[in-house]
């Protein structure tokens, strides 16, 4: 009587939302490991798109969207930035007609379409025993819907925002605000030879920690952010009493691309709001500075902090989270989010994340405790007991 080898266990990673420094790392990680510990690895390409796009007609060999990894495939992309199996804001249970698979569009036919289901089919197809998505607040609100669903699953964190709640570090994050720092201390030579107001525009549309740290780290002498709504006359006049106070007479704001102040759409519609506030800066500079203008540098940082390679923190938390993905997963245990509390590493139900409608919590900052509304500046009265970032904890 013959005996058949039973296969082994196959682990899917994928990498949704934004790309950020760190995410090859993890994906490295976990593939050598989990390779060595007998089980099959496979990285489903360009996140939900690719998971929802996967054609069970098809042979494995001939997808488009998913590829058998190996130690020498991952070990190509282990240092480097981004994520090798690229990525997607798609959210399958939104998706236009337009971007319905074409071997799907037969079923799915709405002008916008929930194909859950045909992700979990794939996944079946594939075989997947434990899923690992890599992602932000809508890659993770998708995954907590597939394990109330059924699928097991592990959730790392991401996103330069530093914004998933649960966890006082996202993947991203430190080579997001190391990047904002050296680009803006490099920046600051033209304001200073120029004696100019500067502002910097950073990514953050609902919270705003990739500016609050970077202003905490020495980059800019004033912050606007997300969480409140500031007083663009106040800002104008603290601006230029900064530059009159330097002694290379310039000055820095950082500003979140969520930061808002009263009327700057009816003024200015479609315009950034770093464009908005380098405009209303010149204009209003006169009344504080002898009736003269001071000239503006306006600079979008943009891709430059999420591009290239990670700095050391992004390379040894995404490691660490991988390795304890695993450590999970070896333990059959699922439907968990690992992160950072309290300094440690852990892990807690991904649904913990989420209010009662399915949708992912909104992490922010603490206004009252971290931010000076007066002088639109980082506060740290007191931070005994706080996180080693200051501002990241729920």
């Amino acid at each position: 009587m013959s005996t058949s080898t039973p296969r082994p266990k196959t682990i899917a990673i994928l990498t949704g939302g934004g790309d950020v420094p760190g995410l090859n790392p993890a994906i490295y990680t976990l593939t050598t490991r989990a390779l060595r510990e007998g089980f099959r690895v496979i990285g489903i390409k360009n996140g939900w798109k690719g998971a929802m796009s996967i054609d069970p007609t098809k042979d494995f060999e001939f997808q488009d969207y998913c590829i058998e990894l190996d130690e020498n495939i991952a070990l190509v992309a282990a240092h480097s930035g981004s994520t090798f199996l690229h990525s997607s804001r798609v959210n399958p249970d939104k998706v236009p007609l337009a971007d319905v698979p074409s071997h799907l569009t037969d079923r799915y036919t709405l002008p916008v379409n929930d194909l859950t289901e045909a992700v979990i089919e794939n996944l079946r197809f594939l075989e997947v025993d434990y899923l690992v998505p890599i992602g932000g607040d809508d890659s993770l609100t998708f995954a907590a819907r597939l394990h109330k669903q059924g699928i097991k699953l592990i959730g790392i964190p991401k996103t330069m925002d530093g914004d998933v709640p649960g966890t006082e570090y996202c993947i991203g994050f430190s080579t997001c605000v190391t990047r904002t720092i050296e680009l803006t201390q490099a920046i600051r030579s033209s304001a200073g030879a120029n004696e100019r107001l500067m502002v910097i525009e950073v990514f953050g549309k609902n919270a705003g920690f990739s500016a609050l740290l970077p202003t905490v780290g020495g980059a800019a002498n004033h912050c606007v952010i997300p969480e409140h709504p500031f007083d663009i006359e106040r800002l104008t006049q603290l601006m230029v009493e900064s530059h009159h106070n330097s002694l290379e007479k310039y000055a820095v704001v950082m500003v979140s691309e969520g930061a808002s102040f009263e009327g700057m759409q009816s003024h200015y519609p479609g315009q950034s709001i770093g464009e908005l506030v380098s405009q209303e800066l010149k204009h209003r500079s006169a009344k504080y500075n002898n009736g003269r203008e001071i000239n503006v540098i306006n600079q979008k940082l943009g891709y430059l902090v999420r591009s290239g390679h990670p700095d050391a923190l992004d390379s040894i938390v995404p490691t660490a989270y991988a390795n304890l993905a695993l450590d999970l997963i070896r333990k059959d245990m699922h439907g968990r989010m690992v992160c950072i509390r309290d300094g440690q590493y852990t892990h807690i139900a991904i649904n913990q994340v989420f209010r009662g409608d399915g949708q992912m919590t909104k992490k922010k900052v603490d206004v009252d405790k971290f931010y000076d509304t007066q002088h639109y500046r980082p506060k740290y009265d007191y931070i005994v007991g706080e996180p080693m970032l200051i501002l990241t904890r729920d």
